[in-house]
C-alpha cells in the first residue's frame, strides 16, 4: 500500500528510517532522477559518517557553466533562460570538484560524453553493461532502494501515475526482485513539469511504496539546446537516410547527427527533387541502390531514446506506421491482407481463420476484440483497429519546445508513442514465444543507426572508450540493436561516425588499421557511414572490406592506411588506390553541398533552437577562436587578421561577454580577435 507525503524531507527521513543499513540507491538516466530528493538524501548521508550510501544511476547531467571566463559570461544570461530553476545534483557537483566523502559512492553506467573523462573517481566506479542488462545488474550491486520521478494527473476523479521519461528499467527492477523475493524500497517523487506519457509509462497507484507531492519537486526540466548540424553531419545524415526503406523501422540518436537524419527524410519525402540533386552531389559513383522515394506507408520509430528528431518526423507525417500489440494483427496488416484504417465485412471470419478467435467468440475473445476495436462495447463492428502505437520509446531528453509539445498534445497523439521498458526496446527476444513474434513483425525492414568514434579497417567499431580504457560514455544499447539488425531478415545495422576529428596536434583519421578497444565485433560488421560515403562491409572478404574502408576515409590519410593493410598482408602489395577515391577532403565536401546550405535546403538547426541570432553569432565566433588557441599558427594568421582589419563588435556582444571595459594586453586580444572572428 502507497504511503502519501507531502514533504521531501519526510521522505528522506523515511527512506533513513527503513533502509537500518547501507543505502544502495538506483536512479533513472537522464531527466527522470528526482533530483531536489537526491539532493536531500545525499546531504543528509553526507553529514552523518555512520551511514553509508551507493548511487547507481548513469548519465547525471549538470547545466553548462562554461571552462573560460569569455563561456562563463555568455553562458549565464543563456543558463537562466534555458535551465530556470533547474538544481543540479549535488553529487555531481562534489564528484567534480572536492570530491565524495568517504561514506558515499556514486556507480555509472553511462557518462555524458566526455564528462569524465579525466576524473579518476568516476572512472573507477563505472560500470561497463548493456543497457538491455542494467536491471539485473542492480539487482547484483545489492540495491534497495530506487527512485524516479513521476508525473500524475486526475481523470474523473482517479489519481493515475506515469513514469514519463523513464519507463525504461523501473517495471523490471521491481519484477526481478519479487521474483527474488528481496526487499525493495520504491519512492515515486510527483514533478509537475513531467509530461504524463501513456502505453507502458502508465503504472497501477499502487506500484510505489511512497509517493511524494512536495512542490519543491516541481522544476524545470533539463533541456540541453539543439547543437548546430555541419556540412559533415549532414553529408552522413544524407547518406543514412537513403537507406531507409518505406513502411520500415527507424532508430536515431540524439544530436546534431539524428537531426541531419531527420532533415534529410523530410527533405526525402516532401523535396524529392532537390533530395535527389543534393544525395548527386556527395554520390560520385551514383545513387544505385539507394531509396530516394517519399514515404507512401511512413515508419515506425522503435528506440530507446525517444528524441526530438522522431517527434519532429512525426509532425512531418514520416513517423505514422502504426504497429499492434498482437503479432498475427500485425502479420495480416504486414501481408497486406488486413487494413487497420478500413476493416473488412468478414474480419471475424479472417481472424478465426488464422486461429486468434472462435466463431461465435467467447467471452474472452469480445474483450480481445473490443481491445482493439474490432467489436465495441455493444458487440457492433468496428471500422478501423484502435491502439496502434507509431514510436516507441525507453525514455526521452530534447530541448525545451520538446517537452512543451509532449505537455501540450492531445491525448489521441499522446497514445500513438508508446514509452515501455527498455527489455522490450533493445532486445529482440521476448519473456514468451509471442513477444519474441511480435517484436519481429512489428519491427519490419529495421534500421538501426548508432554513432560510433573509431571503426577499424578489419570492421570492429569502438563507440565507448578510448584505447587507455578510459570511458568516453557507455554502450548503452548499442550492442544489442547491432545484433538485432543481424538477427531480423531484413534489417540493417548502421553505425556513422565522422572521418576524422581535430587533437591539439591537428586532424586524425577515425578509421583506422586497429584500436585497442571494441564496442562492436568485427563478425557483426554491417553499413559504416562516414560523410564521405556508403560501405557495405557485412559478409566481405577483408581484402573487400578494407577497400570499402578505406573509399570512405578522409584523403589525407588514406595512403598510410594503404600501406598498413599491404603490411598485415590485407591488401595485395600491387593494388593501387583509385583517383577517384582522393578526392575526400573537407573542402571538396563543402563546395558539394554550400550551394544547398545557401537555398535553405540544408539549415543550421533544422528543427528550430534556443538561441537568439545574436547569440548563434557570437557562439560561431567563440568556436573559431577555440579552435585556434589549439593550433598556434592558426591563431598567429587569425590575430594579425584580425588587428590588420581593426574591427569593432557591436557594444552589446562586448558586455554579454565581460569585453565592455577590457584592459591589460589579454583582454584587449581577446576582444580583438573576437571582433575579427564574428
Amino acid at each position: 500500500m502507497t504511503t502519501h507525503l507531502h514533504s521531501l524531507d519526510a521522505a528522506v527521513e523515511a527512506v533513513l528510517a527503513r533502509i537500518e543499513g547501507p543505502i544502495v540507491l538506483g536512479l533513472p538516466l537522464g531527466i527522470g532522477k528526482p533530483n531536489p530528493f537526491v539532493n536531500r538524501l545525499y546531504q543528509a548521508v553526507k553529514a552523518d559518517p555512520s551511514r553509508k550510501l551507493t548511487i547507481l544511476t548513469a548519465l547525471s547531467l549538470e547545466v553548462p557553466s562554461g571552462k573560460s571566463e569569455l563561456e562563463q559570461h555568455f553562458l549565464a544570461p543563456l543558463v537562466e533562460r534555458v535551465f530556470k530553476d533547474y538544481p543540479d545534483l549535488d553529487y555531481v557537483k562534489d564528484l567534480r570538484g572536492a570530491g565524495l566523502p568517504p561514506n558515499i559512492e556514486v556507480r555509472e553506467f553511462f557518462f555524458k560524453t566526455g564528462d569524465y573523462l579525466k576524473n579518476g573517481l568516476a572512472q573507477q566506479q563505472y560500470i561497463s553493461t548493456n543497457y538491455t542488462f542494467v536491471a539485473r545488474d542492480m539487482l547484483g550491486q545489492g540495491l534497495n532502494v530506487i527512485a524516479q520521478a513521476v508525473a500524475e494527473r486526475e481523470v474523473d476523479g482517479e489519481r493515475q501515475i506515469s513514469l514519463s521519461s523513464n519507463p525504461d528499467v523501473v517495471q523490471e527492477v521491481v519484477e526481478r526482485y519479487e521474483e527474488a523475493d528481496k526487499p525493495l524500497l520504491t519512492i515515486g517523487v510527483v514533478n509537475r513539469q513531467m509530461p504524463f506519457m501513456l502505453g507502458g509509462a502508465v503504472v497501477k497507484p499502487g506500484f510505489f511504496d511512497i509517493l511524494c507531492d512536495d512542490p519543491a519537486a516541481t522544476h524545470t526540466l533539463f533541456a540541453p539546446p539543439n547543437a548546430k548540424v555541419s556540412t559533415a553531419d549532414y553529408a552522413i545524415g544524407l547518406h543514412a537516410s537513403s537507406l531507409v526503406v518505406d513502411g520500415g523501422t527507424l532508430q536515431i540518436g540524439i544530436g546534431s547527427l539524428g537531426d541531419a537524419i531527420g532533415q534529410a527524410l523530410v527533405l526525402r519525402d516532401r523535396r524529392g527533387a532537390d533530395y535527389r540533386r543534393i544525395l548527386e552531389s556527395i554520390c560520385p559513383d551514383g545513387l544505385a541502390g539507394r531509396e530516394l522515394g517519399g514515404f507512401k506507408q511512413g515508419l515506425y520509430g522503435c528506440s530507446e531514446m525517444f528524441v526530438n528528431g522522431f517527434l519532429a518526423l512525426m509532425e512531418a507525417g514520416i513517423i505514422r506506421r502504426q504497429v499492434y500489440g498482437d503479432s498475427t494483427l500485425q502479420s495480416l496488416i504486414n501481408e497486406g491482407r488486413l487494413n487497420p484504417e478500413a476493416l473488412p465485412a468478414n474480419v471475424l471470419e479472417l481472424l478465426a481463420e488464422e486461429g486468434c478467435i472462435n466463431l461465435p467468440p467467447t467471452e474472452k475473445d469480445r474483450t480481445w476484440l473490443q481491445r482493439f476495436g474490432i467489436l465495441d462495447a455493444a458487440g457492433r463492428l468496428g471500422t478501423r483497429l484502435k491502439g496502434g502505437v507509431c514510436m516507441t520509446g525507453g525514455f526521452f531528453i530534447g530541448p525545451g519546445a520538446f517537452y512543451e509539445r509532449l505537455r501540450t498534445m492531445s491525448e489521441e497523439e499522446r497514445a500513438r508513442i508508446d514509452m515501455t521498458r527498455i527489455d522490450f526496446i533493445n532486445q529482440l527476444y521476448g519473456k514468451s514465444a509471442e513477444e519474441t513474434q511480435l517484436k519481429r513483425v512489428q519491427r519490419v525492414k529495421a534500421r538501426f543507426m548508432n554513432t560510433t568514434m573509431k571503426v577499424t579497417l578489419l570492421g570492429a567499431a569502438a563507440s565507448d572508450a578510448l584505447e587507455s580504457g578510459a570511458v568516453v560514455s557507455g554502450v548503452g544499447g548499442q550492442y544489442n540493436f547491432v545484433a538485432m539488425g543481424h538477427a531480423l531478415p531484413d534489417a540493417r545495422s548502421i553505425l556513422m561516425l565522422r572521418a576524422t576529428h581535430d587533437t591539439a596536434d591537428g586532424p586524425v583519421s577515425n578509421i583506422v588499421w586497429s584500436y585497442g578497444h571494441t564496442t562492436i565485433p568485427r563478425h557483426l560488421r554491417d553499413i559504416v557511414i562516414t560523410e564521405y560515403g556508403v560501405a557495405d562491409i557485412r559478409g566481405l572478404s577483408d581484402q573487400d572490406m578494407v577497400k570499402r574502408l578505406i573509399a570512405i576515409a578522409d584523403s589525407r590519410f588514406q595512403p598510410e592506411l594503404v600501406k598498413a593493410a599491404k603490411a598485415h598482408g590485407k591488401l595485395d602489395a600491387g593494388w593501387e588506390l583509385p583517383e577517384a577515391w582522393t578526392h575526400n577532403t573537407p573542402q571538396e565536401l563543402d563546395d558539394r553541398l554550400h550551394p544547398f546550405t545557401e537555398q535553405g535546403l540544408l539549415p543550421g538547426f533544422p528543427f528550430g533552437t534556443d538561441l537568439t541570432p545574436d547569440e548563434l553569432r557570437i557562439v560561431a565566433a567563440l568556436r573559431k577562436m577555440k579552435k585556434a588557441t589549439q593550433h598556434p599558427v592558426e591563431l598567429v594568421t587569425m590575430a594579425l587578421k584580425s588587428f590588420w582589419e581593426n574591427k569593432e563588435a557591436p557594444p552589446a556582444y562586448l558586455h554579454r561577454l565581460g569585453l565592455d571595459e577590457a584592459q591589460g594586453f589579454k583582454a584587449l586580444f581577446i576582444r580583438k580577435l573576437f571582433a575579427g572572428n564574428l
